[in-house]
């Protein structure tokens, strides 16, 4: 199992040393470097696309100071989401997304990857909290379900609000 810290936004661009304001969008690599994984931050305009060597990368925007922070909600909350999508078909890309966001947050632990009968890769991960093995089928978003996912995520699971 790959087990990392991602180093938080450096405010700067690597490439331009251009600082990130507010409002700015820019993105984000996560670069194998030997036996390190380094986070790497870019510009919008110094970005031409993952780097040799990329793990992960993502769009974002710097938030603004003043702003509400969003909080996620409760891991119970999230972990029946991920229940219920269990029982539908019709999102399994949602269902990865949602899976690799319970491995990154620790509510699930990523036990290793497989390969089913007609070899398509699926994670398989283990839940402490109901001690249940669950396996999720690999099914990167295209394009434009990015957004899609990334915006129910965001009305499902967010709140600016503090928790209670």
């Amino acid at each position: 199992m790959l087990d990392f810290e991602v180093q938080r936004c450096s405010r700067r661009c690597c490439r331009t040393d251009q600082a990130l304001k507010p409002g700015d969008t820019f993105y984000s690599a996560l670069v194998a470097e030997g036996a390190e994984v380094v986070r790497r931050d870019y510009c919008e305009q110094a970005w031409q696309g993952p780097p040799d060597g990329t793990i992960g990368w993502w769009k974002s925007v710097v938030a603004e100071p003043e702003s509400t922070r969003m909080r996620w909600a409760p891991n119970d909350v999230i972990f029946h989401y991920f229940e219920q999508l269990e029982e539908q078909s019709a999102q399994p890309d949602m269902r990865y997304v949602l899976a690799l966001l319970m491995i990154r947050r620790r509510i699930m632990r990523l036990e290793q990857m497989e390969s089913d009968e007609r070899g398509n890769e699926v994670l398989a991960m283990f839940c402490p909290r109901d001690e249940r093995e669950y396996r999720v089928a690999v099914v990167v978003p295209t394009g434009e379900r990015v957004q899609v996912i990334q915006n129910e995520l965001a009305n499902l699971l967010f709140s600016d609000q503090a928790s209670s």
